[in-house]
C-alpha cells in the first residue's frame, strides 16, 4: 500500500465522491483530529471501530492517511489534498440533507464541543456547565483549549459547535460577542516601584514585564501592545514570555516585574499570590470575547440553543463583573 502516491489529476475528488455516506464522516473526523482516539471520541466510536473504519479507507485510497511520527501522526500528501474536498462534501451532505428539526433540551442528549481561549475557561466553563445541565439535563458539554497555532484554528471552528476567543486577532466564522474585561496592572504587593498604588509611565517603561503569547504564529498585533506604543513605551523590557496567560500572576509573584491581565483574572489571585493591582497612565485596554461558529452551523438549533444560553450567561457575569 503506498504512503505517499497521489492520485491522478483531478482523480481524489471522484474518489471522494465514491466513499461510503457514513465512511465519509470517519474520513472527515481522522483528517480534521489528525488522531485516531480523538477522531474516535468525536465519532463517539471505540477504537476498534476506528481503526476498522480507517482501514477501510486506507484500502479504498490505496493510501496511509495517517502515519506515525514518534508520539503525533501526520497527513500523507494525499490525506492533505484531501482535507478540503471532504470538509467540501460533509459541508453539502449536511446543507441538504441536515437535521432542521427543533431542538429540545429537555430530552435531547446531545454532546456539545466547544474550544476556548484559557482566560475564557476559567470565566464561562463553570457558569455554562451549570446552565446546560439545568435546561438540558441530558446534554453534555465537551470544553477543550484553542490551538495556540494560527493556521490549525480555522479546522478547529470547522469541527466545534462553538469557539469562545478574544477579537481582533483575525479568527473567522460568524461572530457573537459574549463578554468584555479590562486589562490591569499587576504587581507584587511588595514591590518597591508602587508608590500609593500606582506607577509612572516611565516606571512601566523601565519595568521588567512578563507577557504571554496567546498565538505561536499569526499578523496581529495584541491591543496592549498598541497601547503600549501610543503611550511611547513599546520597547519596554518583556523578561519573561509564557504560552498561557494563566501563568502571567504566578511568574511575577515575589518579584519587581509587572503584568497586564484582564481584570476578573486579576481579581482572583490577589489573595492567594500577595498581589496588588496598580494604577497607570495607560489608556485602559478594553477585550472582548466572543462566540466564533462555522457558517454551515447557522441555523443548526442546537448550536442556535446554546448561543443564547451562552448570551444568557454572559449577561449574569457582566452584572457580576469587578468594578475596578
Amino acid at each position: 500500500m503506498s504512503s505517499v502516491g497521489p492520485s491522478p489529476a483531478g482523480g481524489t475528488r471522484e474518489r471522494v465522491r465514491d466513499v461510503d455516506a457514513n465512511l465519509l464522516l470517519f474520513l472527515h473526523a481522522l483528517l480534521e483530529e489528525r488522531n485516531l482516539t480523538h477522531a474516535g471520541i468525536r465519532m463517539q466510536m471505540s477504537q476498534p471501530a476506528m481503526s476498522g473504519a480507517l482501514g477501510r479507507l486506507r484500502t479504498h485510497f490505496d493510501d496511509e492517511l495517517l502515519v506515525r511520527t514518534g508520539r503525533d501522526f501526520q497527513l500523507t500528501p494525499l490525506a492533505e489534498d484531501l482535507r478540503p474536498k471532504v470538509a467540501a462534501a460533509v459541508a453539502a451532505a449536511e446543507t441538504l440533507l441536515g437535521d432542521h428539526s427543533e431542538f429540545d433540551p429537555a430530552t435531547s442528549d446531545k454532546r456539545f464541543s466547544l474550544s476556548m481561549s484559557e482566560y475564557a475557561m476559567t470565566v464561562l466553563a463553570e457558569p455554562l456547565s451549570r446552565a446546560v445541565r439545568e435546561a438540558a439535563p441530558g446534554c453534555s458539554v465537551v470544553i477543550e483549549p484553542m490551538p495556540r497555532a494560527h493556521d490549525l484554528v480555522e479546522a478547529d471552528l470547522m469541527r466545534r459547535d462553538l469557539m469562545v476567543a478574544p477579537l481582533g486577532f483575525g479568527f473567522g466564522g460568524l461572530v457573537q460577542p459574549i463578554f468584555t474585561d479590562h486589562l490591569v496592572c499587576l504587581v507584587a504587593r511588595d514591590n518597591p516601584e508602587l508608590v500609593d498604588g500606582a506607577l509612572t509611565l516611565e516606571q512601566l517603561h523601565r519595568m521588567p514585564h512578563a507577557v504571554a503569547e496567546f498565538l505561536a504564529a499569526g499578523d496581529y498585533r495584541r491591543p496592549l501592545e498598541k497601547a503600549a506604543e501610543a503611550a511611547g513605551i513599546a520597547d519596554r523590557l518583556v523578561a519573561v514570555r509564557v504560552t498561557s496567560l494563566l501563568t502571567v500572576p504566578f511568574a511575577i509573584k515575589g518579584t519587581h516585574m509587572c503584568a497586564f491581565v484582564p481584570s476578573r483574572l486579576a481579581h482572583r489571585v490577589l489573595e492567594s499570590l500577595d498581589l496588588a493591582i496598580a494604577r497607570t497612565p495607560l489608556t485602559q485596554v478594553q477585550i472582548t470575547e466572543a462566540a466564533h461558529w462555522h457558517q454551515r452551523r447557522d441555523n443548526d438549533p442546537a448550536v442556535t440553543w446554546l448561543r443564547h444560553l451562552l448570551y444568557d450567561v454572559a449577561i449574569e457575569l457582566e452584572d457580576a463583573a469587578p468594578s475596578q
